[in-house]
């Protein structure tokens, strides 16, 4: 267009600051929604709480609740996804606590759902439970214990005591003492000289 015969300059001007404001709003858009992204991407876990009606904080359904507790840094039930391991129930309590003893942990094991997760400290031995009669008898714990430990009891020797702990790596935690039965080498007789010496 020209105004008295002369040519619009401003109008090239108008289209170029046009279709930069154009291509600045796009920008803007990518920016956000790449935002957006990253920060769901940086919560892979929740910490859930509870209240005094029995409620829980967690807004979506969960894969797997795990009670983790002992030496972490942040104690308490956390909501990991499918297939979560121990490391990442540890990872997701902060991290170990100063003086636990985390060569006693498998952190390659998978959890399972409404697992408790007791990390030692250093130097702290089997739980104790209540035996026959009232007396307190240290059991070993077949869902936490090392090799070291499995070889305490009677008959277990260091090539057993690595298929229990392939077993359970292999299909998550033992839910009673008759899954021993699972292991190879392990019988009837067997499982009932350990009946009263293991806990799960």
């Amino acid at each position: 267009m020209t105004v008295d015969g002369e040519p619009d300059r401003a109008s090239p001007r108008r289209r170029l600051g046009l279709g930069a404001a154009v291509v600045l709003v796009i920008v803007a858009l990518a920016v956000t929604v790449a935002i957006g992204i990253l920060r769901g991407a940086s919560a892979p876990v929740e910490r859930v709480s509870i209240d005094a009606g029995g409620g829980t904080d967690a807004a979506t359904p969960a894969a797997l609740y795990v009670h983790v507790s002992g030496s972490v840094v942040e104690p308490g039930l956390y909501v990991l996804d499918s297939g979560a391991r121990v490391v990442d129930a540890i990872a997701a309590a902060g991290g170990f606590a100063e003086g636990a003893d985390d060569a006693a942990v498998n952190l390659a094991r998978p959890v399972s759902d409404g697992e408790q997760l007791d990390v030692p400290a250093v130097g702290e031995g089997p739980v104790a439970q209540s035996g026959a009669g009232g007396a307190a008898e240290a059991r070993v714990d077949l869902n936490t214990a090392d090799v070291a430990a499995l070889e305490t009891l009677p008959r277990i020797g260091p090539a057993l005591a690595e298929r229990i702990i392939e077993w359970r790596d292999a299909n998550g935690r033992f839910t009673a003492v008759e899954d021993l039965l699972a292991v190879p080498g392990i019988g009837d007789k067997m499982l009932e000289s350990l009946r009263d010496l293991v806990s799960v």
